[in-house]
C-alpha cells in the first residue's frame, strides 16, 4: 500500500476504470485487461482499456484520448503500468512523458518483467502513487492472468445447466433444451468473455456442437475451442473439426496418439496439443494446463461434460463455478452433470463460496468461487 492519502474520488474513478478493463475479458490473451481512465481538475479527459490481442494498452489508449489535457492530470489504472520494452514502449515511460502528475493502481503487477518496477520507476519520476484501490476487484478480475503468471495455468470456469436436482439429460440423453433462451443468452455471453471454451470427447460426440458465441453483434468474439480427447475420436467432418480454419480449435490428446489422426487434424486447420496420459489413461489436466498457459489463455470455459468435469473437480482445478438452475426434475436415471470422482469422506469435497443469485429468465443463475483452503 501507498503512504499517499486516498482521495475521495479516488474510488469511483477506479470503478470507473474497472468497468472499462472489463471490456476486454476474453480479448486481450496473453496480456490481462486493463483500464484506465484520466481526470484533470475533476473531469475525465481520457478513457481506455487493453485492445484485442492485448494491445495498444490502456494507458496508451487513454493518453491518445487526454492530448495535452493530462498534464498535470491524475491516471488510474487498474494494473501497475508495464515498464519493460516489447512491441510498444513501457506504459510507466508514457505516464512520465505525457506529465501526469499523481497515479493510483489498484493492484501490481505479478508478471516478472514488471513486479513493482513500473511502480518504482514513477517514483523515481516523481510522480505521486498511491497502490492498493479497489485490490480486491482488480485481482478478481485478472484472475485469468494472475493463475497464467503464478500457477503456470489459466483460470478454469465450470459452467453447468441443470435441473434442481443437478441432471443433465435424461436416460435416453435428451438434453436441449433444459434450461431456457435468457440462461443460454447468459452462457454465449460467458464465451464471450473467455479466452477458450473447453469439452471433453463425450460431449463432441454427443451434440456435435460448434462453441461459438452466437450473440447479436458479438460473433467475433468467438473464443479458441478446446476438445480434451484422448485417442482423437472427434470425426473429421464434424462441425468443430469443418470449422477450424475459422475459428481456431485446439484437440488436447495424448502423446502417444496415432500419427495418420494427428495429420488428417493439422491438415484441417486443428492443432493437437500432446500430452502425457494420467493414471487413468485421460490426459494429465496438469499437463494440459501448462500447455495451455504457454499459449497464452488466461481463462477458459469449460461446458462438458460429466466426465471432464469431474476429473477438474478432483484434481482441484475448478475456480469458477457458474451454475444455471431449471425449475424442474428429471430423476435419478438421468444423466449427472458431473461424474463420480471417487470421494470417500465429507471433507474431501471441493468446497465453494456462492457470491451471487440472478432470475435468468424462469431458471436460477448462481455464481461461485472457489473457496481458499485454510492454512494449516
Amino acid at each position: 500500500m501507498s503512504i499517499h492519502p486516498v482521495q475521495p474520488d479516488d474510488l469511483h474513478h477506479m470503478r470507473a476504470a474497472l468497468s472499462l478493463a472489463a471490456r476486454g475479458l476474453g480479448t486481450t490473451w496473453p496480456n490481462p485487461a486493463v483500464g484506465c481512465v484520466i481526470v484533470r481538475d475533476g473531469a475525465v479527459v481520457g478513457r481506455g482499456w487493453t485492445q484485442p490481442g492485448g494491445r495498444p494498452h490502456a494507458e496508451t489508449e487513454a493518453l491518445a484520448r487526454a492530448g495535452d489535457s493530462a498534464r498535470g492530470a491524475t491516471a488510474y489504472v487498474t494494473l501497475e503500468p508495464c515498464n519493460h520494452h516489447g512491441k510498444t514502449p513501457p506504459c510507466s515511460e508514457a505516464l512520465i512523458a505525457a506529465g501526469v502528475r499523481r497515479v493510483v493502481v489498484a493492484c501490481q503487477d505479478p508478471d516478472p518483467r514488471v513486479a513493482g518496477g513500473g511502480l518504482r520507476r514513477l517514483k523515481e519520476a516523481g510522480l505521486e502513487v498511491v497502490v492498493g484501490v479497489c485490490a480486491a476487484e482488480a485481482l478478481a478480475l485478472n484472475r485469468g492472468f494472475f493463475s497464467r503468471i503464478s500457477e503456470d495455468r489459466p483460470l478454469y470456469t465450470l459452467k453447468l445447466a441443470t435441473t434442481l436436482d443437478g441432471r443433465i439429460a435424461t436416460r435416453t440423453g435428451a438434453s436441449q433444451w433444459i434450461t431456457g433462451p435468457t440462461a443460454r443468452a447468459w452462457g454465449h455471453g460467458l464465451r464471450a468473455r473467455h479466452d477458450a471454451i473447453m469439452v471433453g470427447i463425450g460431449t463432441a460426440l454427443a451434440d456435435d456442437p460448434e462453441l461459438t458465441c452466437r450473440l447479436p453483434g458479438l460473433e467475433h468474439r468467438s473464443p479458441v475451442r478446446i476438445v480434451v480427447d484422448s485417442r482423437l475420436r472427434l470425426p473429421l467432418n464434424s462441425r468443430l473439426a469443418k470449422g477450424a480454419r475459422d475459428v481456431p480449435t485446439w484437440i488436447v490428446a495424448r502423446e502417444d496418439a496415432d500419427a495418420a489422426r494427428l495429420q488428417a487434424f493439422a491438415d484441417c486447420g486443428a492443432e493437437v496439443i500432446p500430452v502425457p496420459a494420467d493414471a487413468a489413461g485421460l490426459p494429465d489436466l496438469a499437463a494440459a494446463g501448462a500447455a495451455l498457459a504457454g499459449r497464452g489463455l488466461t481463462r477458459v470455459l469449460v461446458e462438458g461434460g460429466a466426465t471432464l468435469a469431474a476429473s477438474l473437480l478432483r484434481a482441484g482445478l475448478v475456480d469458477r463455478l457458474e451454475w444455471f438452475r431449471a425449475a424442474s426434475v428429471i430423476g435419478g436415471d438421468g444423466t449427472a452433470a458431473v461424474a463420480g470422482f471417487g470421494l470417500d469422506r465429507l471433507d474431501g469435497m471441493p468446497g465453494f463460496e456462492r457470491v451471487s443469485v440472478r432470475h435468468a429468465g424462469a431458471d436460477l443463475a448462481e455464481s461461485y468461487v472457489r473457496q481458499a483452503v485454510p492454512p494449516a
